[in-house]
């Protein structure tokens, strides 16, 4: 019997002109990864849907479905509560990154860069997905380690810079 690995599908949108979309096959790849690490489920074939907008595209999203004013960084949506209810071609995690956001942060800190930052985002989403939250100090912590834990992971295998290029 021959085993097939999971497949995630991964659907982008890059909603932002000033600066060079992902590489797919990289992002593709480091999407599967990260979930892997992140603990997201491997018994089924699913998709993630993801765009990268800018601040005013986010502070919108940020209103409309948060109910929270201004930009964020990641907004995330997940399904996987029921992934019986899931159909073919519809999305079991949904991302809203915000590229301006990754570039101020990247640019801030001494120990990141524009492209770890969008990393980053990628990997907060699906951890949220896979059940971690941050909205209270002992949660936080713990997201915090798994964040680190899944970018030391991802930084042996992938350059970051490859995948998301052009800051």
């Amino acid at each position: 019997m021959i085993r097939r690995e999971n497949v995630i599908t991964t659907n982008s949108a890059w909603e932002v002109r000033r600066l060079p979309r992902p590489r797919k096959k990289l992002l593709d790849r480091l999407v599967e990864r990260a979930a892997a690490l992140a603990g997201l489920p491997a018994d089924f074939d699913w998709e993630l849907d993801v765009r990268f907008v800018g601040d005013r595209a986010m502070a919108r999203a940020n209103a409309e479905f948060v109910g929270h004013e201004g930009t964020t960084d990641v907004i995330t949506f997940s399904y996987f509560d029921d992934p019986d209810s899931l159909f073919p071609g519809e999305a079991a995690v949904e991302l809203i990154i915000c590229i301006d956001a990754a570039l101020r942060e990247g640019a801030a800190r001494e120990d990141s860069s524009y492209s770890r930052e969008m990393v980053l985002y990628l990997v907060h989403g699906l951890l949220h997905s896979a059940g971690e939250d941050d909205l209270s100090p002992g949660p936080r912590r713990r997201m915090r380690r798994r964040e680190r834990e899944v970018l030391a992971g991802l930084e042996k295998e992938f350059d970051f810079a490859a995948v998301f290029p052009g800051a």
